[in-house]
């Protein structure tokens, strides 16, 4: 080797910023350089001469040395190989000292293995080169979340987003905007979004697109589209460009189907220009729709038509009908108060048939009004039918029949009856149809209310254990509230599972916010809480975990909160640790009850070092773990919250106190009685009972 060679080689092993060694065939290190050794965190004496399984860990050195076999064995190249090296993070005091668990990170090298061979050809070993990309593979994990996360909410939400070029043509195909146009994906390639907007609309839409694309300025506005179906539907649409340094890379729009509002709009429009002389009715309309916009299901919203009925046009009788999934039969719907049920009490136990001679049956079939002002125009147009049906009433005389529309399409009818011979005027007229159309708004948000209400509870608790463990020395209880003000999934859970070594791990926590987004963090904080307890169950170093993990996933203003205690049932020890919750209400026979005083430490991913406490339960007593919402509301505060639950547990009986089934029940009873819950409210009762006599 010439002056210049060694000069090199020299340099490579001391300045270079990647790692460099060499392998002989019987896998033993002659040569290394001190960059590698500090990526496996070794010294270079450490690895020389020696194979990787007896410096490395396990895990390490099994992929080290199955890759520098497979390169002696098939003499060529292994590339592109990640190697996941632990390394010990910062030293403090020890976990068993200080109830702090020690950091650990990991570091992860792309690592490239290549036959070395001599002069002549012959196999001499291997070299391995080894660059540090930990940070970058991070960073590509941290992207690849968001962009999960962000196709979730995508998906979850009532928009349909699309993707356009920074001239403003399509450079990616929107599947979900093609179901609602019929667009083929030439279709849509061609002509993008503009091609199915109305022709009324499409000059303002380009001219408008075009300068906000020249401009780099948000383009915000609205237009009907041609559906598949042939009939045009209102969107609203908001694009912004998405910039890159100073330039514009690509547009992202979102368009929102409107129809429904703005037929409601058009409707309050046409009321309001042929009704100016009807002051009284177009008030009592807007108390209608105020009531109607109160009105979360189906009963509620008949109940609140009865009343307008009545109030607004004098009927005597009146009912709703909705049109069942078939679409052949109307059943009709009771109001929410039993006392009004004799005035719209169903005809039928089998319904209406769409088919029939009935008012609300041409109403739906022919999608108009049907007015009968009298007897005789009732037998003309229908002959006996409605009063077959109706027979209950046969001392009606006038009946007003108006089909609830939704988009266009029938979903049920209203109808009005009189007791004496009825004369509708045009004013009553369009008041009854702008009502109708209010009622059919309210009906169908009330059954997407009912639908979304069951559907989101079931989500909830799904997402909670199914059952709590059976233990001979500790009997637990739980209780989950939904709030009756949200149909969205919540932030709240619980979780009680045993540890490898039979203690038993309870959790408490709570997720700020509604929706997906809140339930998917709450997945993800239950899931990363167990697995981290299975690894190591200390309760700082649970938590220690999950401040990383919201560090690494989560967004810096979510907030979320945990109490984590590991105890052992049989003797009711162990130790806890608390991420911003509320403190655990202690009740005691013998003493009086309490909250726990000990500081709770930051929420989740908030800088903090954190720390356990020890914590028992002794015999006969009870812990009872909770969220803010048993304590908190709009008319109590956090603190004046806290002083009332030790109040309301002071007042237990001692058959409830012993019984924690019970317990719970009279915990969430009392707090919540007289307030409106506006928060989910779990709570999760832990009880040692006394030992048998």
């Amino acid at each position: 080797m010439d002056a210049s060679d060694a000069a090199l080689y020299a340099t490579l092993l001391k300045e270079a910023p990647g790692g460099l060694a060499f392998y002989d065939r019987e896998l033993h290190c002659r040569r290394a350089n001190d960059a590698l050794a500090a990526l496996l965190g070794v010294s270079v004496g450490d690895l020389h001469q020696r194979r990787p399984s007896e410096v490395l860990p396990e895990g390490v050195a099994a992929a080290f040395e199955t890759a520098l076999r497979k390169v002696i064995a098939e003499d060529r190249p292994v590339s592109d190989l990640d190697l996941v090296v632990p390394a010990g993070g910062p030293q403090g005091t020890s976990g068993e000292a200080s109830g702090v668990a020690t950091a650990v990170e990991e570091r992860i090298l792309a690592c490239t293995w290549l036959p070395a061979k001599g002069g002549d050809g012959e196999r001499l070993g291997v070299v391995l080169t080894a660059l540090d990309v930990t940070e970058r593979r991070r960073a590509e994990e941290v992207i690849r979340r968001k962009e999960q996360r962000y196709r979730s909410l995508v998906e979850a939400s009532a928009q349909v987003v699309w993707v356009a070029a920074p001239a403003g043509g399509v450079i990616d195909d929107a599947p979900e905007w093609r179901a609602i146009t019929g667009q083929t994906p030439d279709d849509y390639a061609a002509g993008g979004w503009l091609s199915v907007v109305h022709p009324e609309d499409r000059p303002r839409i380009e001219a408008a697109w075009r300068d906000c694309v020249e401009d780099n300025r948000v383009f915000e506005t609205n237009y009907r589209i041609r559906t598949k179906s042939g009939t045009y539907r209102h969107f609203d649409v908001r694009a912004v460009p998405i910039w890159q340094g100073d330039a514009v890379i690509e547009w992202v729009g979102a368009n929102t189907d409107v129809t429904g509002q703005r037929e409601a709009e058009e409707m309050r429009g046409r009321l309001t220009e042929q009704l100016s002389a009807a002051a009284l009715r177009t008030a009592r309309l807007q108390q209608a729709t105020s009531m109607l916009a109160e009105a979360l299901t189906v009963s509620q919203v008949v109940q609140v038509i009865t009343e307008v009925g009545r109030s607004a046009i004098g009927a005597d009788y009146s009912a709703v009908a909705l049109l069942d999934d078939d679409k052949l039969r109307l059943s009709i719907v009771a109001p929410s108060q039993p006392g009004a049920e004799s005035e719209t009490a169903p005809p039928s136990r089998d319904g209406i048939k769409v088919s029939d001679q009935t008012v609300m049956s041409v109403a739906v079939r022919e999608s108009r009004p049907f007015l009968a002002e009298h007897p005789d125009s009732l037998r003309l147009q229908l002959g006996h039918g409605e009063r077959d049906l109706f027979a209950q009433h046969t001392e009606e005389r006038a009946w007003v029949g108006l089909p609830l529309l939704a988009a266009g399409a029938p979903i049920g009818a209203l109808r009005f009856s009189f007791t004496r011979p009825r004369e509708i005027t045009e004013e009553e007229r369009v008041f009854l149809e702008a009502l109708a159309g209010q009622c059919a708004l309210a009906v169908e948000r009330a059954l997407l209310f009912e639908r979304e209400h069951k559907t989101a509870e079931e989500l909830q608790r799904s997402l909670l254990p199914s059952d709590l463990p059976q233990l001979p020395g500790m009997v637990l209880a739980a209780r989950y509230n939904p709030a009756t003000r949200h149909v969205q999934v919540g932030g709240d859970w619980y979780d009680v599972f045993r540890l490898p070594d039979k203690r038993l791990a309870v959790a408490v926590g709570d997720v700020m916010g509604k929706g997906v987004l809140a339930a998917a963090g709450m997945g993800r904080v239950r899931n990363a809480l167990r697995a981290l307890a299975l690894n190591d169950p200390r309760p700082a170093a649970v938590l220690a975990g999950l401040d990383r993990l919201f560090s690494a996933t989560e967004d810096e203003e979510q907030f979320t909160t945990v109490a984590y205690v590991v105890i052992d049932p049989e003797t009711g020890h162990g130790e806890f640790s608390n991420a911003g919750h509320p403190p655990p209400l202690l009740i005691s026979p013998d003493a009086p009850a309490r909250v726990s005083t000990r500081e709770p430490g930051t929420p989740l991913g908030w800088p903090s070092q954190r720390q356990q406490t020890s914590f028992s339960i002794e015999t006969g007593n009870t812990v009872v773990f909770y969220s803010d919402g048993l304590v908190e509301n709009r008319r109590r505060g956090v603190d004046a919250g806290l002083e009332e639950l030790v109040a309301v547990a002071a007042d237990a009986p001692p058959e409830v106190v012993g019984d924690p089934e019970r317990l719970v029940d009279f915990l969430v009873d009392r707090m919540l009685a007289g307030y409106e819950q506006v928060d989910d409210v779990t709570v999760l009762a832990l009880h040692v009972p006394p030992k048998p006599v």
